[in-house]
Parts: C-alpha cells; sequence; structure tokens
C-alpha cells in the first residue's frame, strides 16, 4: 500500500519526518504547558484583589495575614467600587512547608458560599465530576485536578483535612494553576480546621464572651469591583481607608507573576526556537535528499518529453504526501510519548505536555509548508541539468 502511495525510497523518508516532527511537538507541547500555566496564574490574581489580616498570623491568604475580623470586612465592602465581598480562610495543607504562597502550593481554601464568587475570570471555578458547594454544606469539600489525582479521590470517596473527615462532593476540572491544588470547603469547616491548628486561636475564641466572635475568623477576603473601576486604584483605596489590612494590588502582583517567572519564559521561547530548528532541519533535509535520490528518474522523464512544470507538479504532489504522512506520524509518536510520561507524572499531580489543538494544527501545517518549499528547491535545481546530466548523475 505504501509502495502505491509514494515512489521508492520514501518510506524512510516518512518515518525521518515523522521522528523530526515528533521532537518539534514534543518540545511545542512543554512550552504550551510552561505559557499556559503563566497564563493561569496571571488571570487568577488580576480577577480579584485580595484583602488579608495585617500581621503573619499561620501565613494564611495571598498576603500572608493574620485575621480580618468581621468589622473589617464591613469597612472594605463600604469603599466606593467595591461590589462584592467574599470571606475566606485560607490555610497551607501542610503546616511543615512554606507558608508563603505560590501556585504550585496545595490549600485548603474555606469560602463563604452564601457570597458568590467575586473573581472576574472565575465566577464559577469549572467541576468536571459531582457537583460544586452550595450554602448549608458541612464537612464536604470539592478537590482540585491535581490535588484529586495525588491522593486517588473520587466523587463519594472520603478526604481527611487534618484531623476531620470529609467527604469528596466534587472534582474540578484542570485549570492548569492555582485552583488544580485547592481542597475547597465552606468557611466554617476551615475555621474548625484552623482552630485545631492555633492553640493561641483556641483559647481567643473558645472563651466565649470576648469582642470576637466566629465569624471575626477570617483570613481574607477576595473583593471584586464595580464595572468601570480600576482595580489597581481601588485595591489602593482600600489600604488607605481601612486600617489594619494588607492588600494586593492586581496590577503589581502580575508584574511580579511575570518577573518572577521571566527565566521560564525565556526558557520556553528558546525551546520554541530550538523545536522549530530541529524538526524544520530534519523535514527539509530529508525531503530534499529524497528528491536528489531520484534525479535519475526525473531525468529519464524530462529525455522523453516531461516539462520542468509536469516534473514540479509530481514532485509537489508526492512531497506534500510523504510530508503529511511524516507529520501525521511525528504527531502521533509524540502524543503516544508524551501521554505515557503524563500518565507517570499525574499520579503526582504534575504534568509536563501540553499538547493543544493550535499546536498539532501549527505542526502539521508547518510541516507541509516546509516539505512543499524543500521539494521546490530540489526540483529547481535538478531543472538546471541537462537530461543526459541528470541520468549520469543518478547512475
Amino acid at each position: 500500500m505504501l509502495r502505491a502511495l509514494f515512489p521508492r525510497g520514501y518510506l524512510f523518508t516518512v518515518l525521518g519526518i515523522a521522528v523530526g516532527m515528533a521532537g518539534l511537538v514534543s518540545l511545542g507541547a512543554m512550552a504550551e504547558r510552561i505559557t499556559r500555566f503563566i497564563d493561569g496564574g496571571d488571570r487568577f490574581v488580576l480577577g480579584q484583589i485580595s484583602v488579608a489580616g495585617e500581621g503573619m498570623g499561620m501565613g494564611t491568604g495571598f498576603t500572608a495575614g493574620g485575621l480580618l475580623p468581621a468589622a473589617r470586612i464591613a469597612e472594605i465592602a463600604r469603599v466606593p467600587g467595591v461590589a462584592a465581598v467574599q470571606a475566606q480562610v485560607m490555610l497551607p495543607l501542610s503546616t511543615t512547608t512554606s507558608h508563603f504562597l505560590t501556585l504550585t502550593q496545595e490549600l485548603i481554601l474555606g469560602m463563604d458560599l452564601s457570597a458568590p464568587m467575586p473573581n472576574r475570570h472565575y465566577r464559577e471555578l469549572p467541576v468536571r465530576a459531582g457537583r460544586f458547594l452550595r450554602s448549608g454544606d458541612r464537612r464536604a469539600a470539592v478537590v482540585g485536578a491535581d490535588f484529586a489525582a495525588t491522593r486517588r479521590l473520587a466523587v463519594g470517596g472520603p478526604l481527611s483535612l487534618g484531623t476531620l473527615p470529609f467527604t469528596v462532593v466534587g472534582l474540578l476540572d484542570r485549570t492548569l494553576t492555582a485552583p488544580d491544588r485547592f481542597a475547597i470547603v465552606s468557611i466554617d469547616d476551615a475555621r474548625d480546621l484552623w482552630l485545631r491548628r492555633d492553640p493561641l486561636l483556641v483559647q481567643v475564641f473558645g472563651a466565649g464572651g470576648g469582642a470576637l466572635g466566629r465569624g471575626d475568623l477570617n483570613s481574607g477576603v477576595a473583593v471584586g469591583w464595580a464595572p468601570g473601576v480600576d482595580p489597581d486604584a481601588l485595591a489602593r483605596r482600600i489600604h488607605a481607608e481601612v486600617r489594619g489590612v494588607n492588600v494586593t494590588i492586581p496590577g503589581e502582583l502580575s508584574r511580579l507573576l511575570r518577573t518572577s517567572t521571566a527565566f521560564f519564559s525565556a526558557l520556553l521561547l528558546g525551546i520554541g526556537a530550538l523545536g522549530l530548528v530541529i524538526g524544520g532541519l530534519s523535514l527539509s533535509n530529508t525531503v530534499t535528499a529524497a528528491v536528489f535520490e531520484r534525479i535519475r528518474d526525473f531525468g529519464i522523464k524530462r529525455a522523453l518529453g516531461a516539462t520542468d512544470v509536469q516534473l514540479l507538479g509530481e514532485v509537489l504532489g508526492e512531497a506534500l504526501r510523504v510530508s503529511l504522512a511524516g507529520c501525521v506520524g511525528g504527531v502521533a509518536l509524540a502524543l503516544g510519548l508524551g501521554l505515557a510520561v503524563d500518565a507517570r507524572l499525574f499520579r503526582d499531580g504534575q504534568q509536563l505536555f501540553l499538547f493543544s489543538p493550535r499546536l498539532l494544527l501549527f505542526a502539521l501545517g508547518f510541516g507541509l509548508v516546509l516539505g512543499a518549499l524543500a521539494a521546490t528547491y530540489a526540483t529547481l535545481r535538478i531543472a538546471r541539468l541537462s537530461p543526459a546530466e541528470a541520468i549520469r548523475r543518478g547512475a
């Protein structure tokens, strides 16, 4: 069947192109994964203003703040330009690791389910299986894709957070950013976990009759802004008008994220350039060599009266078929290897490759265009030779 589709010698050409394209697609998939991770984190931090209580406390929240009492939350809600406020408790899953928030840290996020999510880019976190939390849920958890993968969690299964038992009611779809490592619970459950971790808080909130109540046990709030309001200006206004809070400025946090990931940005550019060079050289050299190997056949055809245009059309048709077959084979090879590697990494909540549709379409288009250019170049070189010279060189 291959002989019917391609002239002799093209089988190894297809295999050569497939190897080169597999390298191009694999390197591109790694660059795509890094790009999507950076962009996802950027969207997440730009979607809301995060406010935390002043002081280090448990190192919770986006600003490593302490307690944020209900009175402070009410003050924040009254600041002009604020459209929504959601109280939250954010705790590191493991108290033995760093308290500073990273996009790969596993966190417990307690949300006030009576208030809507104010994040403009994540009005609702996408649920792949089960359902999201509802107002009134207790001892129920929705977990991110990586969080679930590392523990092999399923909807309806048990989950232990701290010393408290939970039931998994939902699994989030993969977002390729921070929520992938979240365990989301109701704010009341998160307060229970926080009290069990910090003996000082138990003394303050467990005594009763004090100035602080259970509703004051918040690590921070997520703030949404009204249409037309500059979020950075609003964040500065909150910091100026509400005392005792730490406020993140979305624009500055985004720039900090971009600065901290500058190395990865340079790395992905290098990966993309390297992939294009490796794949492009492999494909063009392979197609060009395959055309030159048939120089004797072309010389005979020209001696029998074939025109340069006819030869060019024949070679282009063959080159496009060969390039397409090699590209498809290379994509299939890269997909097979990439999915096999990710299947092992997925157990630890990691992903190395991201085979996006735009990457695969680009690889196929790039291969076809480069194959056609290489075949045209080789054919024009052969056309300069006389039929006798082409037959002699081919022999």
